[in-house]
């Protein structure tokens, strides 16, 4: 341990940052051990970058930027393509891949996002309306969809103990694959290394955009090469409403003409200018995001001759991503451009020997995002989607994209499914449902599965207003 401190010591001292070593005396074995290894896998030279600035995300040059191209809901060649993602779906070449290294903190849980409560009556958590999701495409297709889940290491063994106490929601572990993230170091706003205590740095996950070398590192890639998986269904784990598996943009990703079968999105139109979701833009014949708050005002709210929002191609987190896409970017020393972002980050204090929470923002944390990957396509494709079928994500306690403003989504989806087969739903004034209604995908995937259960006259002719309808 002594060869390892001193040559890892000499490297801290030669880029200015050996503070970090400064309570080794105090420290138990074991503690030396955790910190050291902490320490081993920083990648020094990064970091030298990072702090002098000169490793970031490139500045957008918005007198260069448009709105990006799209193709819009109901499409007319949408139906072919469904065609030929369900022959991929039934040729087993799918995997689904969920991002959910985070913790429900905003909400006010404990736990990982994906054991929040989600749904609108009987309250099943995230990773169980993906599980039935997945469960339900296996039944129809007649193939096993391997699940990935990326966790981070702030949450990696609760995920898996949740599976473990939900008996894996009846998927087999073998099909059910979890790894974490990599994790970045917090540093000062004078660009040096944080502790968090005597033996552990202040580390953060490295963002969505770190999926990629995840998949890669965790040999979940060469997993899916040895599976036959071409194709994965990326999403976050936030939104109830995802189609975890949507053939018809899985097809029109992997074989429409005006796609390389690399990457592809969906995107919902904005609420407003004010929406705090990223915003599909054209620039330098690539497809790009532009964080909303990077988007310049005038922009964000520039409309059109018929009072639309021109950049209203809002970012849902939602894409089709191709294993040999991944293989080739995470390829020797690959690495996302790195996003900065002003944070609370908690800290050893000496004086007190505590760890300290700080009231104001204290230091700058390092995250890649999964959409700067788009830039590296030689062609991206763009699809519109319903908001109300798709997009009804849980990420505050209250307001918008709240649990409550989710169940109301969730309702409203339902609802207007039920509508379409003759049942009359109560609404409230504004369009809302005025009921609790939640649709199993055991029930039915995708709206039209609905209609053998109107031929037996199975849905309900009439739903109460104010009252719970599960199906």
């Amino acid at each position: 341990m002594q060869e390892r401190f001193e040559s890892i010591r000499q490297s801290l001292d030669a880029v200015g940052q050996s503070h970090v070593l400064r309570h080794w005396g105090s420290l138990q074995a074991k503690q030396r051990a955790a910190l050291l290894a902490q320490l081993q896998e920083l990648d020094l030279a990064l970091l030298v970058r990072l702090t002098s600035e000169t490793d970031e995300a490139a500045p957008v040059d918005f007198a260069m930027t448009e709105p990006a191209l799209f193709r819009a809901i109901g499409d007319p060649s949408l139906p072919s393509f469904r065609a030929a993602g369900e022959e991929m779906l039934r040729a087993g070449r799918v995997a689904a891949f969920t991002v959910a290294g985070g913790q429900g903190t905003r909400l006010g849980w404990r736990g990982p996002k994906g054991s929040y409560p989600a749904t609108v009556v009987t309250g099943k958590p995230l990773f169980r309306v993906f599980a039935e999701q997945i469960a339900a495409a296996e039944k129809r297709y007649g193939r096993v969809v391997p699940w990935y889940i990326m966790t981070s290491p702030i949450n990696d063994e609760e995920t898996r103990a949740f599976f473990q106490d939900n008996n894996w929601f009846g998927r087999s572990p073998r099909d059910t694959l979890l790894f974490p993230q990599g994790t970045m170091p917090s540093i000062t706003l004078d660009g040096k290394l944080i502790l968090e205590s005597p033996c552990s740095l202040a580390l953060n996950p490295d963002g969505h955009g770190g999926s990629l070398r995840a998949l890669a590192a965790s040999g979940a890639v060469e997993d899916m090469k040895a599976r036959g998986i071409e194709q994965i269904s990326y999403f976050q784990v936030d939104n109830p409403l995802v189609k975890v598996i949507d053939p018809a943009f899985l097809g029109l990703h992997a074989t429409a003409p005006d796609s390389s079968g690399e990457m592809s999105s969906k995107m919902v139109r904005k609420r407003n200018a004010a929406e705090k979701v990223g915003v599909f833009c054209h620039h330098a014949g690539k497809t790009i995001v532009v964080e909303y708050s990077d988007l310049p005002r005038a922009l964000a709210e520039a409309t059109d001759p018929d009072g639309m929002l021109r950049f209203a191609a809002g970012s849902v987190a939602i894409h089709a991503i191709s294993v040999a896409f991944v293989d080739r970017l995470t390829q020797g020393d690959f690495a996302l451009p790195f996003h900065r972002a002003k944070k609370k980050v908690p800290y050893y204090c000496e004086r007190t020997a505590a760890t300290i929470e700080p009231s104001e923002p204290n230091a700058i944390k390092f995250e890649t995002f999964i959409f700067d990957a788009l830039v590296l396509t030689k062609q991206s494709l763009l699809l519109e989607t319903s908001r109300v079928e798709e997009f009804a994500p849980i990420k505050n306690s209250s307001g918008e994209d709240s649990p409550s403003s989710s169940h109301q989504t969730q309702s409203n989806r339902n609802g207007a499914w039920l509508e379409r087969f003759g049942t009359q739903v109560p609404r409230r004034a504004n369009g809302d449902v005025d009921a609790r209604i939640e649709i199993s995908a055991a029930t039915a995937l995708y709206e039209d599965d609905l209609m053998p259960l109107a031929a037996a006259e199975q849905l309900p002719k009439r739903i109460v207003s104010d009252s719970d309808a599960v199906l």
